[in-house]
C-alpha cells in the first residue's frame, strides 16, 4: 500500500495530462512511487447511458462492472504522468486486467476513487507492474481493478513469475459483433482514452500498427455485456489476458463456457485468431 496519499478535490483534467504524456521520454528511475492519488467522483447519468450504448450494456440500474475504470481514468493518467513515475506513458502495454465486484454497483455516488502502482516484477520482454484502482462508497470498498502493464525499456534481475494455467473448459459461441472503423474514436469520447493507436489508421501507423486497434477495455466491456446473466450482480471476479490486437474494422466472435459460478470465455477473430482470454469466478473461490 502507498505510504501516503495525495487527496484531490476532483480527478485531474485530461488535456494537460495528454500533453504531459506526449512530451515525456525516457526512463526516469527504477522504482515505483509509493504515493497514490485519491479523489471524490460522481456518475453523470447521461455519460453513463452513452457508455452503455458504446459497450452494449443493458440498463439494469447498476453500473456496468467496467465503468469504475472510466470514473478513475483521470486519476490513472495523473499518476502515470507524475514526475515520480519512472516510465513514459506512451509505449506502455496493457497485458492483463482483473476486476473484483464486491457489492452491487448501485447509485450514482458520491464515491471515492483511488489509484496506486505496485508489484514491479521482471518479465521476458522488460518489466511489469500493477495499476490498482479502487472505488469506495460510504460502506467501504465496493470495486477493485488491477491492470497489469508491461514496460519494455528496463530489466530487473530475477526470474519472471510463471502463470498458473487453469484447465480449459469447453466453449461455445454465444455472440458475434462488428468492430467498426470508428469504434476507437467512439469509445475514446466516453472513456477519455485518446491513445493514437485507437483513433485512426494514420495515427496507429506511427506506432507500428497497420490499422487502428480497438481499446482492450472496450473488448472486455463488450464481452462482459454479452456474457449477461452468466455474471452475478456482485461477489465475483473477472480477469482477462489481452492477446492479438483487434484491427479495425473487423468481426469478432465471443465463446464462453456454460453458465455456472465459474467459467471461461474467449474473444476470437477470423480463423480463430485469439484476441482475449478470460475467466470469471466467485470472490471466495
Amino acid at each position: 500500500m502507498p505510504k501516503d496519499w495525495l487527496d484531490l478535490s476532483a480527478p485531474p483534467a485530461l488535456p494537460g495530462l495528454f500533453l504531459r504524456a506526449a512530451v515525456r521520454r525516457g526512463l526516469r528511475g527504477r522504482t515505483l512511487p509509493t504515493r497514490g492519488l485519491r479523489a471524490p467522483v460522481m456518475v453523470d447519468a447521461k455519460h453513463l447511458e452513452r457508455y452503455r450504448q458504446v459497450c452494449g450494456f443493458r440498463n439494469d440500474h447498476l453500473l456496468p462492472p467496467t465503468y469504475p475504470h472510466i470514473l478513475a481514468f483521470g486519476l490513472q493518467m495523473g499518476l502515470l504522468t507524475e514526475a515520480s513515475f519512472p516510465f513514459p506513458l506512451l509505449g506502455l502495454v496493457h497485458l492483463e486486467n482483473r476486476i473484483s465486484v464486491l457489492r452491487p454497483l448501485g447509485g450514482l455516488g458520491p464515491f471515492q476513487a483511488s489509484v496506486r502502482v505496485a508489484d514491479l516484477q521482471p518479465h521476458d520482454k522488460g518489466v511489469t507492474f500493477s495499476l490498482i484502482t479502487q472505488l469506495h462508497d460510504q460502506l467501504g470498498l465496493l470495486w477493485e481493478g488491477d491492470s497489469r502493464i508491461l514496460f519494455r525499456g528496463m530489466r530487473l534481475d530475477g526470474t519472471p513469475p510463471v502463470r498458473e494455467e487453469q484447465p480449459e473448459l469447453p466453449l461455445q459461441r454465444i455472440d458475434q459483433w462488428q468492430c467498426p472503423a470508428d469504434i476507437g474514436r467512439r469509445y475514446a469520447r466516453v472513456a477519455g482514452d485518446y491513445n493514437p493507436i485507437h483513433l485512426s489508421a494514420a495515427s496507429a501507423k506511427l506506432f507500428g500498427f497497420p490499422r487502428a486497434i480497438a481499446h482492450g477495455l472496450w473488448n472486455k466491456a463488450r464481452s462482459l455485456a454479452a456474457l449477461g446473466e452468466r455474471l452475478p450482480n456482485a461477489g465475483y471476479q473477472v480477469e482477462v489476458r489481452f492477446q492479438k490486437p483487434v484491427l479495425l474494422p473487423s468481426e469478432v466472435t465471443l465463446l464462453a463456457s456454460e453458465a455456472a459460478p465459474s467459467g471461461q470465455f474467449s474473444l476470437r477473430g477470423k480463423d480463430g485468431l485469439p484476441h482475449m482470454a478470460g475467466a470469471w469466478k466467485p470472490l471466495d473461490a
